[in-house]
């Protein structure tokens, strides 16, 4: 998987050892740290592109974030594609979940479901809601999911 930074700098180590750096220089450097980890997607013709990010906010002085895309070919059905977005967060924020333990980190993953039933993503919240509690990890859908809904969504748009 490629990772890059938001001004577009490739990450050359495996992800978990960029974030473990990211962790302890933000720690030493006195910063407080919450992780969220989104992933939102948009159709563009024959392809979908998912973008998933890693967001670190340091309480009360910004935050930073890691980006990976991924475009495909496969077609989905709006649930379909919810439950995509919702299976890369969960993937990254698996991988990465030992880490935020070892540290004290707080995470919550995001997801790009409105809780809304006017709304079409709505019909993917309680399978993804129960995804996401059954796997024991905190998370936020919109409005509150600024992750997936406000981050990653600048990334595929």
């Amino acid at each position: 998987m490629k990772w890059r930074r938001f001004n577009g700098e490739a990450i050359q180590l495996p992800i978990k050892e960029e974030v473990r750096s990211a962790i302890i220089r933000e720690v030493n450097n006195g910063y407080r740290l919450k992780v969220c980890i989104g992933t939102d997607s948009q159709v563009k013709g024959a392809e979908t592109e998912f973008a998933t990010v890693i967001v670190f906010l340091r309480e009360g002085h910004g935050g930073f974030m890691f980006i990976h895309n991924e475009k495909t070919r496969d077609k989905y059905s709006i649930k379909e594609r919810m439950l995509v977005e919702v299976a890369k967060t969960i993937e990254i924020a698996y991988e990465l979940c030992d880490l935020f333990t070892t540290y004290d980190v707080d995470m919550e993953v995001h997801v790009d479901i409105n809780t809304n039933p006017q709304f079409k993503s709505n019909l993917a919240l309680r399978e993804a809601m129960g995804y996401i509690l059954g796997m024991g990890f905190a998370f936020k859908a919109k409005p509150e999911a600024f992750a997936s809904s406000s981050c990653a969504n600048r990334i595929v748009n």
